[in-house]
């Protein structure tokens, strides 16, 4: 199990003859927490499968084109979002009375495509797991029960684990 060091815990002291900053650790009275992954903010954990879901979708690469023969309905950006999922968070936002709606082309700005991520799973998945979450992000509605989203899953699960 992977723990979190939180180093901002620790007081800093500043020198009195040097002009840079040093811990003293003999006057430390907290001590240095380790959490476990269950104590880390949801927030953090979110990023961390966005992270994940970016590195198995295009390696990163923001300009990233996926299935190009399927003419108007490529996967394309960071995420490798197609166009019906962009009709969706734009039906998600109008039923959120939300004022906002996003294109075709916002698909390659990383932070419009994770923005996109999280209205999707903030509406469909706010309390699923990562599995759940990541196999229908790659099949769809009922992604979660494909036999060909399992291995997609595998890569998702490997790079978190990596982390």
């Amino acid at each position: 199990m992977k723990k979190v060091l939180l180093l901002g815990l620790l007081p800093l002291f500043i020198s009195s003859n040097t002009k840079t900053l040093e811990f003293d650790y003999e006057k430390i009275e907290q001590p240095i927490l380790e959490l476990n992954r269950k104590d880390v903010p949801p927030i953090i954990e979110d990023e961390r499968l966005v992270s994940a879901l970016i590195l198995v979708e295009s390696r990163g690469n923001d300009s990233a084109i996926g299935d190009r023969h399927l003419v108007g309905n490529e996967a394309v950006g960071a995420l490798q979002i197609r166009p019906i999922m962009v009709k969706e968070v734009n039906r998600i936002l109008k039923i959120q009375k939300i004022d906002k709606q996003l294109t075709l082309k916002d698909r390659f700005e990383r932070d419009k495509s994770i923005e996109m991520f999280y209205i999707w799973k903030n509406y469909h998945h706010k309390d699923s797991d990562y599995e759940t979450i990541a196999r229908n992000w790659n099949g769809g509605p009922k992604g979660y029960k494909l036999d060909r989203t399992v291995k997609y899953w595998n890569k998702v699960e490997k790079q978190l684990n990596n982390e």
